[in-house]
C-alpha cells in the first residue's frame, strides 16, 4: 500500500500530513503551530532537526534541515566554497551555512500553487532528500572544516565510491 493511501488527502492540510508521517516513522516531533512542525530524524552521522512550514500566502511548503557545525574562523572561506562545490551536485534543496547560529542548513521548498495537494510520498520525498542529503555531505564538510584539505579533495574523499574486496 502506499504511503498516501493511508490518508484521504482532499482536506488535509499539508502540516497535518508532516505529522502523521512523522507518527507513522516514530519520529519526536513537535506541533509549534497549525502551519509548522518541527521533528528530530535519526541519522548516521547526526540527529537531524527539521521543520517544515505552510505559507499559504505563496501556497509553499518550506523545508529547512538543520545540524550544528562550528568551523574555525579560518576555514570559513573553504566551508563557502565547499557549498558552492555541494549545491553544484544538488538537483533538489541546496545547503547554506548560518554563522550566527552556528548552523548548517539543508532548504527546499514544495510549491503548490493553483490548489495543489501535497502527497504523503512527496513530503517523505523532501524530508528522505533532506537526510539523505546531509548524511552524504557530512563528511566533506568535516573534512573542510577541520582539515587542511581542499573542499575539491574533501568532496572527493568523502562521496568517493569503494571499489575492490577486503
Amino acid at each position: 500500500m502506499a504511503l498516501s493511501e493511508q490518508y484521504i488527502t482532499e482536506d488535509l492540510h499539508p502540516i497535518d500530513l508532516v505529522e502523521h508521517i512523522a507518527e507513522f516513522n516514530d519520529w519526536d516531533f513537535d506541533r509549534i503551530a497549525e502551519d509548522q512542525i518541527a521533528m528530530a530524524v535519526e541519522g548516521q552521522w547526526r540527529t537531524y532537526s527539521i521543520t517544515l512550514a505552510w505559507s499559504a500566502y505563496d501556497e509553499t511548503l518550506r523545508m529547512i534541515c538543520t545540524f550544528e557545525m562550528e568551523p574555525p574562523e579560518a576555514r570559513l572561506p573553504a566551508l563557502y566554497e565547499g557549498l558552492n562545490r555541494v549545491n553544484d551536485q544538488c538537483w533538489a534543496g541546496a545547503f547554506s551555512y548560518w554563522a550566527e547560529q552556528k548552523l548548517m542548513v539543508y532548504k527546499y521548498g514544495l510549491v503548490l500553487t493553483g490548489g495543489n495537494i501535497a502527497s504523503a510520498e512527496q513530503i517523505d520525498t523532501m524530508i528522505t532528500a533532506a537526510v539523505m542529503s546531509s548524511e552524504r555531505y557530512y563528511p566533506a564538510f568535516q573534512l573542510m572544516v577541520w582539515t587542511d584539505k581542499t573542499p575539491k579533495e574533501s568532496l572527493q574523499i568523502a562521496i568517493a565510491e569503494a571499489y575492490g574486496r577486503a
